[in-house]
């Protein structure tokens, strides 16, 4: 019979408020542009993480800004006053958002990280620690959130370890045509105004056909009826207003005369301004 004051391995999980999270795309692209003007001896570049909790419990990333730092195998050294001043930079201007946790570019977590996450969970409770991989080793870059779990034996602590967390990705239309460009490796250039609108217009015909080809299934008995994936069809068709094909034409055209007209006054006031910076020069050297 085994014994009752027996040592048990525990596992310390942390509370239920931190078991997703939600990152918008200004944080990945900020992140990508820290890891790209980075110091040349630099390996990779770590960070804080500025959002809020929702109600639901989601932890809510909205914001980030680099922390200077140097790294070795056993210590890793951070400019905390510049981390301080920049939290009450940031606070000025949004004064809702908080702490929330850090980020590092790369794949997975590294050997110093629980070094960087003791440090921030002294910030702020629960911590997200959320990775970029900058270095595109799966062939794109892979965005992961983990939250640290403490192991004990007893009541003696042993470590901490990373564990996974669901991480939401969801973004507008606009910013999604913009991230599906930097996902690749090679990108020529971004994409303007109506090459947008034409990549999202495929995107969303793509989709309609999927949907199609899977109603098409399900009334041939090819694939089982899902009454869930149905009742959100039937909602999404339900929501498309009732337009005839003259007055969606007309509310397209409109809309994309719009585009051309702001493209011609931009074009305008660029040309307008290199006129001037000309004439000026031209002045300076009269």
């Amino acid at each position: 019979m085994a014994s009752s004051d027996q040592t048990v391995l525990q596992i310390s999980s942390p509370s239920s408020t931190t078991l997703s999270a939600r990152v918008h795309p200004l944080v990945i692209f900020n992140i990508c542009d820290c890891f790209v003007r980075r110091p040349d001896q630099a390996e990779r570049v770590i960070g804080t993480l500025l959002g809020s909790v929702l109600p639901d419990g989601t932890v809510d990333i909205r914001n980030s800004y680099a922390v200077p730092h140097n790294e070795s195998q056993d210590q890793v050294a951070l400019d905390i006053d510049y981390h301080h001043n920049m939290l009450a930079s940031h606070q000025k201007v949004n004064p809702k958002e908080v702490i929330v946790g850090w980020f590092s570019t790369g794949f997975g977590v590294s050997g110093g990280s629980a070094l960087i996450h003791d440090f921030y969970t002294r910030e702020v409770t629960n911590p997200i620690h959320l990775t970029v991989d900058t270095g595109f080793t799966n062939g794109e870059a892979t965005i992961k959130a983990f939250i640290s779990v403490n192991l004990s034996l007893g009541d003696q602590p042993l470590a901490a370890q990373f564990q996974e967390i669901p991480l939401d990705l969801r973004m507008i239309e606009a910013e999604r045509v913009g991230f599906d460009m930097l996902k690749t490796t090679v990108v020529d250039k971004l994409p303007n105004d109506l090459e947008g609108m034409e990549a999202s217009m495929e995107r969303l015909l793509a989709l309609i056909n999927d949907v199609h080809k899977h109603v098409d299934d399900v009334v041939e008995g090819r694939v089982p009826a899902d009454n869930n994936l149905g009742r959100l069809i039937s909602e999404t068709v339900n929501s498309i207003p009732k337009l005839s094909p003259q007055e969606f034409d007309k509310l397209v055209n409109d809309s994309l005369q719009d585009q051309l007209l702001l493209l011609y006054l931009s074009s305008i006031t660029r040309t307008q301004l290199s006129l001037a910076e000309k004439l000026n020069t031209a002045a300076q050297i009269l």
